[in-house]
């Protein structure tokens, strides 16, 4: 089989990857391939099927009609195994190998299983796809009892969901003694903890899993204080790595933390890109490349590597050969992360985990009581980072405050009082030429 645009992977690096390949070359040849047998959809709905908010048949992102409508040939249900950059060949585990002009690797992240003696051996649960899901929710209708392995998105979300499925849940903290340490600082993390323990979530912080038995069907853990704990039910949610075992070092294409690009999500290998959570690109605060794995940039990636791959390469090379960046060119990741829990609303964006002593100027609100909270972080004039639970900050405009450096002189103390009016006012102002933005 040939092609000329190869994409691996199927969401939503991978559809806005396809859709911008189609903006400036209808008629190429374009193959999608997808290890999972089912139409393409986005893994941030997969809590939400455990929980039993939505339907699965609701939540696909594109129809077989899409691909066909946009001359697509879409492999579903195909792991590849091996990508030989040397002959731009791609071999599929059913044995089909794929000749490609250019490759885009959008495989995403897997999960990772922490090294505890016995887990390998257990019978333990995973979400990461829908057939993830499919198995933890058939599961569910006979278990009683589910132990969580993990505090971070993964595990709060299965918690929340196993326990509204009638479930008493026992959530285990995984390396770090903190609830979502990654992307909320202490009081935001405390705030979050004491509302899973309010509606029935058991959840200790002082204690690791040591230890994991199968007996009679069930899991037995021990746990680092020796405490014993039967369960029906063990889901694992303890961390992610990128999805990129089928590159070989023979490949040629840089691998660090995930697939090393440039800021047009070029790989290492002159005909190979790479989008979404599988790629480590240019990181917004500095020099270094990042991995985001962020929805927002994924879409964002996606669309750099589709002109990248189809577009006026003269165009491109033009801005490369004066120093400058093409203005459709990857901008650099900032964090932007949403979490909804039990009718609350918190999110974490930018330089959310900094202190006072690290240099940058900081404004919290708390108010336990009422679960809410809100963190500002400013650089100088500069909003940098922010935390809220129940605040009424919008997200989305303070990710793009960060991304425009919008000049927030003599109106930061205003700003943290009233910052949803205020941050949508100054980014009027400033998209009109009002106030001033850095550099």
């Amino acid at each position: 089989m040939q092609t000329k645009y190869l994409i691996i992977g199927s969401s939503h690096a991978g559809l806005t990857a396809a859709e911008e390949i189609r903006v400036h070359d209808q008629d190429g040849a374009l193959t999608m391939v997808s290890m999972e047998d089912c139409l393409p959809y986005s893994p941030t709905i997969l809590p939400y099927i455990v929980e039993g908010k939505v339907d699965e048949k609701l939540i696909y992102l594109r129809d077989e009609k899409y691909f066909t409508d946009n001359k697509i040939t879409f492999l579903k249900g195909k792991k590849v195994v091996t990508v030989d950059t040397k002959s731009s060949t791609v071999t599929l585990d059913d044995g089909t190998k794929i000749e490609y002009e250019k490759l885009m690797i959008g495989t995403g992240s897997a999960p990772t299983i922490p090294p505890v003696p016995g887990l390998k051996e257990a019978k333990y649960h995973v979400l990461r796809t829908m057939e993830d899901a499919r198995k933890i929710n058939q599961a569910a209708e006979t278990a009683k009892h589910a132990v969580v392995m993990g505090t971070g998105l993964v595990g709060m979300h299965a918690a929340e969901g196993l326990g509204k499925k009638g479930l008493e849940v026992e959530l285990i903290r995984g390396r770090r003694r903190a609830v979502l340490p990654n992307y909320f600082d202490g009081n935001a993390g405390k705030l979050i903890h004491q509302v899973f323990l309010d509606n029935g979530i058991k959840c200790n912080l002082d204690f690791q899993v040591k230890e994991v038995e199968s007996v009679n069907g069930k899991s037995k853990v021990t746990l680092s204080h020796g405490e014993v704990v039967e369960t029906d039910l063990l889901l694992v949610g303890t961390g992610v790595k990128s999805r990129m075992d089928f590159l070989g070092d023979a490949s040629g294409v840089q691998v660090d933390q995930g697939i090393l690009v440039d800021t047009m999500m070029r790989t290492s290998v002159e005909n190979v890109w790479a989008a979404g959570d599988v790629a480590q690109a240019a990181d917004f605060y500095g020099d270094e490349r990042i991995l985001t794995a962020i929805l927002p940039d994924a879409y964002e990636q996606g669309k750099v590597a589709g002109l990248s791959m189809a577009g006026d390469e003269t165009v491109i090379q033009a801005f490369e050969e004066i120093g400058g960046q093409a203005s459709e060119s990857y901008r650099g990741g900032i964090s932007m992360n949403t979490f909804n829990f039990y009718g609350n609303r918190s999110f974490a964006v930018g330089l959310s985990l900094v202190s006072e002593e690290d240099g940058f100027e900081i404004d919290t609100m708390l108010f336990p009581t009422s679960c809410m909270y809100q963190k500002l972080v400013f650089d100088g004039d500069f909003l940098v980072g922010a935390i809220g639970i129940n605040v009424t900050l919008d997200p989305g405009v303070i990710t793009n405050m960060i991304r425009y450096k919008i000049n927030l002189q003599g109106k930061k103390a205003e700003f943290a009082r009233s910052p949803l009016d205020m941050s949508r006012r100054i980014m009027w102002e400033s998209w009109r030429g009002a106030i001033k933005t850095a550099g």
